[in-house]
């Protein structure tokens, strides 16, 4: 498979971006997650000591085991594969895998019939999936957003004092400042972000219905729950006491749900970033060589954050439908999960496909403050705000509606609201104060807001 050849784009023209995922998400990332958790257990077993026909593994015949996940490569997946070409079972193929391995060695032969022993194949799957889904948040993917972030205060800070004209409705409004708007995103991701980190990844291994049925056929006095749980928590997962055969992936929708709303966060960013270079308050970066029309020669397209756009929309179709699928299952389980779920790994290829898109598109943002400038400039209609909120302070009644009738719908200039103000019965400093605001300078706190200030 090349560039050309592949089917889908994350793994074609945009594989250079998604390589990271790769070892995490595809066929061989699964089967290494899915040895993983056969390996977990089987040690799992060997330490508890109600069950004396396993004794403990020596620290040689853990390295060995240890070592058999380490060096996981293509020709053991390919040894895999080819088992599962007789079983016709991807799990069971794992399973003799595993045994095959232990035959090899005096000091693990003696394990070999407690190889998948009381499980099944959920049991395996459902830890598989979540140490996929914990790597590809943790190593890829969160990263990825923090990446984001950082680029994002760096640009709030360095725009905090910067005045820009607001546009409410798309229309000109109240001036605010480049930074703070940017800080409203920065505030809001890291949010998203923390979320993101903060859902747990339940799993399970507890037999076919979730009733350690064999387990305790086998061995009736072995604390089966405890052992699932010590094993769980060594794989950095937390344990759900209660399925059916499958784990009901709640934790994995939560996941999905956290990560899609970190998603339209961005979307609303990048959207908002393509006006502003719409607009001229943001030059892009040129490149050397690089072509933004093949008939007009003059554009400089916003083309990553139009990319980021159409990739986290893909992300969040597949996310919300994993997270509206997953937890469905019928009785105590049906099969319906199995495909969905391969496509995790797609839907945080998109997710960080975008993200890098995002990126890109923020390192080429260039500041123009004199564009700025000018779309303020003669905007003295943003002011009567201001007016008519320190009419009503010294109670003149009516000013909204004077000022509407003066303002609304015609182009105020400076001579005019400067006569209204005039005309007031004020305090003269508080028409002073008036006259010597200007839409530049009529921004509030927004740059101390723009540089973090987050008193209430």
């Amino acid at each position: 498979m090349s560039e050309l050849s592949a089917l889908s784009p994350l793994d074609g023209r945009y594989a250079r971006d998604t390589r990271a995922l790769a070892p995490i998400f595809s066929e061989w990332g699964l089967m290494r997650a899915r040895l993983k958790a056969e390996i977990a257990w089987l040690v799992g077993l060997s330490d508890e000591p109600g069950i004396p026909e396993l004794p403990p593994f020596s620290a040689s015949a853990r390295d060995r085991l240890a070592a058999l996940i380490a060096d996981f490569d293509e020709s053991a997946a390919g040894a895999i594969k080819a088992i599962e070409a007789e079983t016709n079972h991807d799990v069971k193929a794992i399973e003799y895998y595993l045994r095959a391995f232990l035959k090899g060695h005096d000091d693990l032969r003696p394990a070999l019939e407690f190889v998948h022993f009381a499980l099944t194949s959920e049991d395996v799957n459902n830890v598989a999936y979540a140490l996929m889904a914990q790597a590809g948040r943790d190593t890829v993917l969160g990263p990825a957003l923090d990446t984001i972030i950082a680029a994002l205060e760096e640009l709030a800070q360095a725009t905090a004092a910067i005045p820009m004209l607001a546009r409410t409705h798309g229309q000109p409004a109240s001036p605010t400042t480049m930074g703070k708007e940017i800080r409203v995103f920065v505030t809001r991701l890291k949010r998203a972000r923390a979320q993101i980190q903060s859902v747990p990844l339940p799993a399970k291994m507890n037999g076919a219905v979730g009733n350690y049925n064999a387990h305790y056929a086998a061995y009736p006095d072995v604390d089966w729950p405890m052992v699932s749980a010590r094993v769980l928590a060594g794989l950095g997962l937390t344990q759900n006491p209660h399925t059916t055969q499958i784990e009901p992936h709640d934790g994995l929708a939560e996941l999905c749900h956290a990560v899609a709303r970190a998603n339209t966060i961005l979307i609303d960013l990048a959207r908002d970033l393509w006006g502003y270079i719409s607009l001229g308050y943001f030059r892009q970066k040129t490149r050397a060589g690089e072509v933004g029309s093949s008939t007009m020669p003059h554009k400089v397209n916003p083309i990553d954050f139009e990319n980021a756009e159409g990739n986290l929309g893909l992300a969040n179709a597949l996310l919300e439908h994993l997270a509206a699928k997953l937890p469905i299952s019928r009785f105590q389980r049906d099969l319906s999960d199995s495909t969905v779920l391969r496509n995790l790994g797609s839907a945080f290829g998109y997710a960080l496909l975008a993200y890098r898109a995002c990126g890109r598109g923020l390192a080429k943002l260039l500041i123009d403050e004199d564009r700025l400038r000018a779309d303020l400039e003669g905007r003295v209609e943003v002011l009567t705000e201001a007016v008519q909120t320190v009419m009503r302070r010294y109670g003149l009644a009516g000013g909204y509606e004077d000022l509407k009738a003066l303002s609304r719908g015609r182009a105020l200039t400076e001579q005019d609201l400067r006569g209204f103000i005039d005309g007031l019965a004020l305090p003269e400093r508080a028409r002073a104060a008036l006259r010597a605001l200007s839409p530049a300078t009529y921004v509030g706190n927004a740059p101390d807001q723009a540089k973090g200030d987050s008193r209430p």
